[in-house]
This record gives C-alpha cells, sequence and structure tokens, in this order.
C-alpha cells in the first residue's frame, strides 16, 4: 500500500518553486484595524470576562506555546477540565471554519462560544456588557473605537480584530517559497516526503491545513468517543464520527500535545500514528526526522501586533 500511495503521489512531484506548489506563503502583512485590534487584546487577555475570573481567551491561547494549549485538554473556570485540546489561534484568520468541527463560521462567531460554554469561561452577553460598560477604562475605548456605547457584539467585533491580526509571517519555508533562502538538504527531503507520502493531500493551502473535513483513521481506525468535538456531534452522521477540520501544521513544533484529544506528546509521536491511522502504515525513522526537519521550518514570527507591547492601562 505505502508504494502505491507513493507511485500515485509522485505524479507531480519534483521538488521545485513553483505557482503550482500546494503550501503558499503567508502574507507578511494584512490589514486590519489597529485601534479596534488593541481592544480586543484587552479582552482577550483579561480573565474578568469569565464567572469567576479566572480565565481567560488567553489561558487556553498560550502566546509562549504557539497560541495553543499546552496542556492535553483546556481548564474552564471552577477548574473544570475541558473535552478538547484548544488548538492554535495563530493564523486562525486563515482557516475555511473555527474549532475542530468547525461549527463557528469566522472568528466573531468563534469568540462567542468559549464565553457561554459552561466549563469554558461561562459567562452570558448581558453580564459582560454590564462589566466593559461600568470599567471607565473600556468605557472610554469602546467610544473611541466603536463611536457608541460599549457592546456583547462590539466586544467580539474586537477580539475577532485581534486575533486577525496574530499572523505568524516569514518562516523558513515561507521565505524559501519566496526565492530568498535556501532550505537544508534534509529539510527538502521533508517536503519531498510530505507530498509523495500523501500528507499534502489534507495540509496545503496557505496555512497548510485549515481548510478541508477529514477522517482521523481513514485507514486505520482511531478511537472514537461520544464527547469528541468531531461533525458527528453536529450532523449525527456516523460517517462523520472522528471527521475534523484538518489543523493547521503552521508553528507545530510549539504546540505540543497533538490531535483533538491532546494524546499525542511529540511531533514524533504525532507523525507515527499519522503514519499508521492516515497513511496506513509504520513511517521509518529516517522519514520520521526528515518530516520534523520540514514540520520545523514551518515555524514563523511572532505576530507583530504581540511585538509591539500593546496600550498601556
Amino acid at each position: 500500500m505505502k508504494y502505491t500511495l507513493l507511485f500515485i503521489l509522485l505524479i507531480g512531484g519534483a521538488l521545485h518553486l513553483s505557482a503550482d506548489e500546494p503550501i503558499q506563503p503567508i502574507p507578511k502583512t494584512i490589514p486590519y484595524d489597529h485601534k479596534k485590534a488593541e481592544l480586543g487584546r484587552l479582552l482577550f487577555m483579561d480573565p474578568m470576562l469569565s464567572s469567576d475570573g479566572t480565565v481567560s481567551c488567553h489561558s487556553c491561547h498560550d502566546f509562549d506555546h504557539g497560541g495553543a494549549d499546552p496542556r492535553p485538554v483546556s481548564i474552564g473556570v471552577h477548574g473544570k477540565p475541558g473535552n478538547v485540546n484548544a488548538p492554535t489561534v495563530f493564523n486562525s484568520y486563515f482557516n475555511f471554519r473555527q474549532f475542530w468541527n468547525g461549527r463557528a463560521k469566522d472568528l466573531k462567531d468563534q469568540a462567542n462560544g468559549p464565553l457561554h460554554n459552561p466549563v469554558e469561561m461561562d459567562m452570558i452577553p448581558k453580564e459582560i456588557e454590564t462589566y466593559i460598560s461600568k470599567n471607565g477604562y473600556y468605557n472610554r475605548l469602546f467610544r473611541e473605537v466603536f463611536h457608541s456605547e460599549p457592546s456583547y457584539p462590539k466586544a467580539l467585533e474586537a477580539i475577532a480584530e485581534f486575533e486577525k491580526a496574530l499572523i505568524t509571517p516569514n518562516c523558513r519555508f515561507d521565505r524559501y517559497m519566496r526565492g530568498e533562502i535556501e532550505l537544508s538538504a534534509m529539510e527538502k527531503k521533508g517536503y519531498r516526503l510530505f507530498k509523495t507520502l500523501g500528507c499534502i493531500t489534507c495540509h496545503n493551502g496557505i496555512n497548510v491545513g485549515g481548510n478541508s473535513y477529514q477522517k482521523f483513521g481513514l485507514i486505520f481506525p482511531y478511537v472514537w468517543r461520544a464527547e469528541n468535538p468531531d461533525r458527528y456531534a453536529i450532523t449525527h452522521d456516523p460517517k462523520d464520527k472522528n471527521v475534523y477540520k484538518v489543523p493547521t501544521l503552521r508553528n507545530i513544533a510549539l504546540t505540543a500535545p497533538y490531535f483533538h484529544d491532546g494524546s499525542a506528546k511529540s511531533l514524533e509521536e504525532s507523525l507515527r500514528k499519522m503514519g499508521h491511522h492516515n497513511l496506513g502504515f509504520e513511517l521509518e525513522e529516517e522519514e520520521i526526522t526528515a518530516l520534523k526537519a520540514f514540520l520545523n521550518a514551518l515555524t514563523g514570527e511572532k505576530p507583530a501586533i504581540l511585538r509591539e507591547g500593546g496600550r498601556k492601562r
């Protein structure tokens, strides 16, 4: 099976730069409203948007951990464990849908979810509106940015604008694609394997994922649990069990543990599991070494808005 897949996927697999490459570089910058994003940044970091004042958006999207959660599952208000590993918020602007099962159509819709979830932040819009309206600093900022009183929909809009700004350009692979640098021999071998083994079938596009739904366990089934945040939870169609939005691989070296359940503690373990469950064979050690070198080349710069220091209160 392994060599059948190799034969099929080697078609057009010659390694060279071209406009037809299945992965595209992230833009160096994208336009966004800086004032609105800075307000969103304050809201993103504020634990007072949770019912017990202990959980902020940043609690589960750690900027020093690639924008993801280093814990297998996130911990919400009153220490309640969730049922899913929080994916990275970095570059989420490029995803075609949000959350593992794509239930949110955009970043604003996504921001609305954890704020309501009783095991995450456990707030209702009225409580948030009361808090930001009574807070003099927020009240003034909302009027500066929106020219109107604070409101829950505008808070979501500000958070979404901040998340839009969280892009990580200029990774080694992007610079290679733009012809600015050369990759190492091992990185090139890893990219070649990434394409010929079939990883590229699901992990492609500007975000190296985040643009389709695919089944985890396509060849050899992966364990399914009723609490899984998969497409089945939305459609109730049995064929959607263990079907997820394909996660981005950008900054993947920073975002362990991996998978929706946080069950893979390292890149090596995640590669072995993906080789078995979705490619149908066991990856050899030298293949894992090369693939890991390529994946490491996807680590980009920290988002510019985080390097700018932020607004002082």
